[in-house]
């Protein structure tokens, strides 16, 4: 008789990955199997607390069940037609996100980097078009400690020394200024200049919020000099700030977003970029594509993904939580928080090094079964599903004191 094969273990499959996965991760050594809600669990049945969300991606949280529901429900008839036809799904969804963000067009594409990557090429064709800027002479100005994409060009304009080491050449036609400083931009801005590319937020960097006014006035500068504003939204987007866009505190409108992660809702991946109809109607056939771009599947979840933001009931969550987050974390400075910055359900929390890096940080709220990711030194970020409540975060906030104290 055959012996019935044994169920492997979380560290059977983190040593099977090890030969023939490359290494372009350094995960937790946590094996996720299944998920529900802000909840995951791993291949032997331990239950952890998701305060990462996928960075953004599962905003409303794992297998939301009108998020599935759409998806279950398109897949019983039709995934794929490539953009070589229409489908009957995609008209809605970009009506639908259009409105949602107060612009006239949609450009679907699937990863985040494909959108900053699209929205590259389109202001630079706006750049040549419409500006009149001489061919090949197209600038884009963008900030110190920018995290928007790994692509080659987009790490071309990265000043993170491990996503540009031994990739080079790079990528010519970008000028970076310090963040959160609009002396400097102003500065780097001339004729050449197609658009200022600005995260909101800068998330990989460390959450890092920039003063009252900034946003504002990067509209103000690329107004008067003739010049884009692209806001990448695809970590700050959807919610996640207490707002639908991050921009919308300071009541800025970019003349184009960046959105993905939680457009797809967890379930796939889908971006996108939205603009006025002036600088994405520069488009034409044949010079932009994506096969799997705007596909009826990403296009009925993300449908359901903007149905689920137009109740408003996402970024409520997003700012009322917010507010158990911010006190939460005031209440720890001194006690192994340096600081913190926080707005809506996401923040960047600096750890006090002499307790540890933030991987070590990580790895210690991972045995006590929650789920974060380090970033910078001792800095370790916080960004749970908008779903999570009340008393789940503040379960979370209780786990993180008792990780600071006993490492103190």
């Amino acid at each position: 008789m055959t012996a019935p094969a044994r169920t492997r273990t979380s560290a059977d499959l983190i040593r099977a990955e090890e030969p023939v996965l490359a290494h372009n991760y350094h995960p937790l050594p946590v094996v996720v199997a299944r998920a529900e809600g802000a909840w995951v669990e791993d291949v032997e049945g331990r239950r952890y607390l998701d305060m990462l969300a996928g960075y953004s991606a599962l905003n409303f949280g794992h297998r939301h069940p009108a998020l599935i529901e759409a998806a279950h429900r398109q897949l019983d008839q039709l995934t794929l037609t490539s953009r070589a036809f229409h489908n009957d799904k995609l008209a809605q969804f970009a009506e639908s996100l259009a409105e949602l963000t107060g612009q006239d067009m949609v450009l679907p594409m699937n990863t985040g980097a494909e959108a900053v990557e699209s929205g590259i090429k389109v202001a630079r064709k706006w750049a040549y078009e419409v500006k009149g800027v001489p061919a090949d002479r197209a600038t884009i100005v963008v900030a110190d400690g920018n995290f928007h994409g790994r692509t080659t060009t987009i790490v071309s304009f990265s000043t993170d020394e491990s996503a540009r080491t031994g990739f080079g050449p790079f990528t010519p036609g970008f000028r970076i200024v310090p963040y959160n400083d609009l002396a400097a931009l102003e500065a780097a801005v001339d004729e050449t200049t197609a658009a200022v590319l600005i995260e909101p937020i800068q998330g990989e960097a460390g959450v890092l919020i920039p003063d009252d006014g900034y946003l504002a006035g990067i509209r103000e500068l690329t107004r008067r000099a003739g010049c884009l504003f692209i806001a990448d939204e695809i970590q700050s987007g959807l919610g996640r700030t207490g707002r639908t866009l991050a921009v919308e505190h300071e009541a800025v409108v970019p003349d184009m977003v960046l959105l993905g992660k939680a457009l797809g809702g967890g379930i796939v991946p889908v971006s996108a970029v939205v603009a006025r109809r002036e600088v994405l109607g520069v488009l034409r056939p044949g010079e932009h594509g994506s096969t799997f771009g705007g596909n009826p599947l990403a296009a009925a979840v993300g449908s359901a993904v903007v149905e689920l933001l137009g109740t408003g009931e996402f970024q409520r969550r997003a700012a009322e939580l917010g507010v158990t987050l911010r006190e939460g974390l005031a209440a720890l400075e001194g006690k192994g928080v340096r600081g913190f910055r926080a707005r809506g359900l996401w923040a960047g929390v600096d750890v006090d090094p002499a307790i540890g890096t933030g991987r070590e940080i990580s790895e210690r709220l991972m045995r006590e079964g929650i789920l974060v990711k380090d970033t910078h030194g001792s800095t370790i970020r916080l960004a749970p599903p908008l779903t999570i409540t009340d008393g789940e975060l503040r379960s979370a906030l209780g786990t993180l004191e008792k990780v600071l104290t006993e490492g103190a």
